[in-house]
């Protein structure tokens, strides 16, 4: 699955797995700031939003780690690296 097309198409939810203190500093426009350290508590949040899911983080780690958790969950998603990646494509395709 391929987050530049879905950002594209405008499909799914972009959920940023950074700190509270991290997203407030700079995060990709329309995103959603739900911890990595949350994932587990607020599964049925993330069942209920528009999927697939794309993830960022600051560099793609946590997003990776965050994909396999959802994946294994049965949540359709993708790791879409970091903030900064996501951000720039979204205006690419505006």
């Amino acid at each position: 699955m391929d987050f530049r097309k879905l950002i594209k198409e405008n499909r799914g939810t972009i959920v940023d797995v950074r700190t509270p203190m991290e997203f407030s500093a700079g995060n990709a426009a329309g995103s959603i700031n739900i911890p990595l350290q949350e994932l587990e508590s607020r599964k049925e949040e993330l069942k209920s939003l528009s999927q697939p899911l794309i993830l960022c983080c600051a560099s793609g780690g946590r997003s990776g780690q965050a994909t396999q958790f959802l994946k294994q969950q049965g949540i359709e998603c993708c790791n879409g690296g970091s903030w900064l990646d996501v951000n720039y494509f979204q205006t690419q395709t505006v």
